[in-house]
């Protein structure tokens, strides 16, 4: 089967993209959910978020939810809100944000590639959100969340994806946290052929961010496989919904940590322990790093610039080298006891998009002891990782622009 290949998607009705259009369904909590979805009857939140439409308090992963999801997909579609398309294509999708653009194309990538390591993870996977999204899959007949990919940049691909974004775009939605996005449908048979062929000639995609959807549609591919003696592997459920970019048009924004206590130290006794492994400096407001190996921390009121001590920083080992490692390596781990930090409470982390205003109201507010800001990090650490086989931190990357549920939907239809 070859790597990506088109689908016939379900769309919103070119009058109702705006009514449809929503943030990923895993960006937000139930009651932000609930609030987003206020005065807006055909958000795909009531699919996604289908709890939304329950009393409070639900379980969000207990048969109701789903049975709701697929209540109200039928009824959009009833309502003709969604539409399908009557022929597989490929879909350009353009997100802009500010003055940062990134152009990819939708499509329909193989889940065998996945589960051959041709389409790379680099993060490690929950059982209890890997059982939602099989449910939801299954209550739906269809995938709704796209997967975000990342390919490595090549001038081709490039240059083959900017030359069909001409012409006003057939979807323009702009989202409230003013987000842009354009959907153009490419339905040209040739440039389709010649859209496959040019992917074919990938070594391998790579997961940026979507790593539970895609554990669940390789599940669900499996189980359908199995119930289907005669499959030929060309089977819609063997394909997961999938928006992929070049490598370098992606954006990833730093994901900050914020610690509750710390864990038995005076303010004036952490400065001691942390300037035998940092070099410290006071800031006069707040610290974005500029380099790798570089961190702000706001402690007691005031803002810090630190530098690890180069020695410390295991080049050659592409996990131990990202700043997310370092951190949780030199202080984090020794310093304020926190081994496990996928389950220990006493630390949260903060997306970059929130801003370092963020970090440092947590701290001041009381709620958290000391704040710390990271340089993000970079695709080509991620590939690296993925390539090594190996798996990054929890919350090592965040990524904006987020792609819109509901622009573009897989149905699961043989």
């Amino acid at each position: 089967m070859p790597l990506i290949k088109p689908f016939a998607a379900l769309r919103p009705a070119p009058a109702h993209a705006a009514d449809v259009a929503a943030p990923p369904y895993d960006v937000m909590s139930a009651a932000e959910a609930r609030r987003m979805v206020d005065g807006r009857p055909w958000s795909f939140l009531h699919i996604s978020r289908p709890e939304v439409d329950l009393p409070e308090g639900i379980d969000p992963y207990s048969p109701p939810v789903y049975a709701k999801a697929r209540e109200n997909l039928d009824r959009m579609l009833g309502e003709g809100l969604l539409v399908r398309d009557a022929a597989p294509g490929y879909y350009l999708y353009r997100l802009t944000m500010g003055t940062h653009r990134q152009t990819g194309l939708v499509a329909a990538a193989s889940i065998d590639a996945y589960d051959r390591d041709r389409i790379k993870r680099h993060e490690l996977t929950r059982p209890v959100k890997e059982d939602d999204r099989v449910c939801q899959i299954d209550a739906l007949n269809a995938q709704t969340g796209p997967v975000l990919l990342a390919c490595r940049a090549r001038p081709d691909i490039d240059a083959l994806l900017a030359g069909l974004a001409t012409g006003p775009a057939e979807t323009d939605v702009t989202a409230p946290d003013g987000i842009r996005h354009e959907l153009w449908p490419i339905m040209d048979e040739s440039l389709i052929a010649e859209l496959t062929a040019a992917f074919e000639g990938l070594d391998a995609l790579y997961i940026a961010d979507g790593h539970h959807r895609c554990a669940a549609a390789s599940r669900v591919a499996a189980m359908r496989r199995d119930a289907n003696p005669g499959h030929t592997g060309a089977e819609s459920y063997n394909f997961m919904l999938s928006v992929i970019f070049p490598h370098d048009q992606m954006r990833i924004l730093d994901y900050n940590r914020v610690v509750k206590d710390l864990h038995g130290h005076s303010v004036e006794t952490l400065m001691q322990r942390l300037s035998v492994v940092f070099a410290i400096e006071g800031a006069p407001g707040p610290v974005r790093p500029e380099r790798p190996g570089e961190f702000g921390m706001y402690l007691g009121g005031h803002w810090y610039r630190m530098t690890l001590d180069p020695a410390r920083i295991p080049y050659d080992d592409p996990v131990g080298r990202l700043d997310v490692s370092l951190l949780q390596d030199n202080l984090i781990c020794p310093i304020l006891g926190i081994q496990d930090p996928r389950r220990d409470d006493r630390i949260d982390f903060v997306g970059g998009i929130r801003g370092l205003e963020t970090l440092a109201a947590r701290v001041d507010s009381g709620e958290m002891a000391v704040a710390f800001a990271l340089f993000p990090t970079r695709m080509e650490d991620l590939m690296a990782v993925a390539d090594a086989g190996e798996v990054m931190p929890p919350k090592s990357t965040w990524f904006e622009p987020k792609l819109a549920d509901g622009l573009a939907s897989h149905l699961l239809t043989d």
